[in-house]
């Protein structure tokens, strides 16, 4: 999953991000307003973890804005102003949920899942295909109930191809699952990755479409 972080503590959102990523998520992170609303329209995004006090454009604008030009990016609002009428600005502008600092980072973690389980319209916790069952709260996967050991990674692109059950993915949209910008990417590492899920998961649970990308085969009638 690709996390956009607006947060303009050095600190604090260096610890975030470090945090998500460890977690397996993919996190680009900018320090205004400004840079958010262009990065959000530049790119596509599961969640966005917003701070409201923000150089340039303050967070409740940056909400208002996104909203305005229709972009349904999930909006988790993480700050300081811990009142009644400040959340119910963040909420009435646009945002799906509101943490306040200090916060605990699992905590986090779980806002993050309920925001992108609530945007795919996935009801369960649980992400099943043909055998497979993926837990994106705890980061087990199993198959026929057998756990199975994942990296970092292949989990990553694990859970990008069950959040999208038959539908052809991208080498470009597969690579913005699992890197942040920055992080260099080897010409062969996404096909790595696959050739490691297909011998823990079977050879043809991940079906390679010639030209266009892969794809989760699919289930059995």
């Amino acid at each position: 999953m690709r996390i956009l972080l607006v947060e303009d503590d050095s600190l604090l959102g260096d610890g975030i991000r470090a945090g998500l990523t460890l977690a397996s998520y993919a996190v680009d992170w900018v320090r205004d307003g400004e840079m958010a609303l262009r990065a959000l329209a530049d790119h596509s995004y599961d969640a966005c973890v917003l701070d409201l006090g923000l150089p340039k454009k303050d967070g409740i604008s940056v909400l208002r804005e996104l909203r305005q030009r229709n972009i349904r990016t999930p909006v988790i609002v993480l700050t300081a102003r811990d009142t009644r009428q400040d959340k119910i600005a963040g909420l009435d502008s646009g945002a799906d949920h509101y943490l306040t600092k200090p916060f605990d980072l699992d905590e986090l973690e779980a806002h993050i899942r309920a925001v992108v389980r609530r945007s795919g319209d996935l009801a369960q916790p649980l992400l099943v295909h043909r055998g497979v069952t993926l837990d994106p709260a705890s980061k087990q996967a199993s198959i026929d109930g057998e756990p199975i050991a994942l990296s970092g990674r292949e989990y990553a692109l694990l859970l990008d191809f069950m959040r999208h059950p038959g539908h052809l993915r991208s080498r470009a949209q597969l690579e913005a699952s699992l890197y942040a910008w920055g992080e260099e990417v080897e010409s062969n590492a996404l096909e790595v990755y696959i050739h490691h899920l297909r011998k823990k998961l079977g050879a043809d649970f991940i079906q390679t479409v010639r030209g266009l990308g892969y794809r989760l085969r699919g289930e059995e009638k």
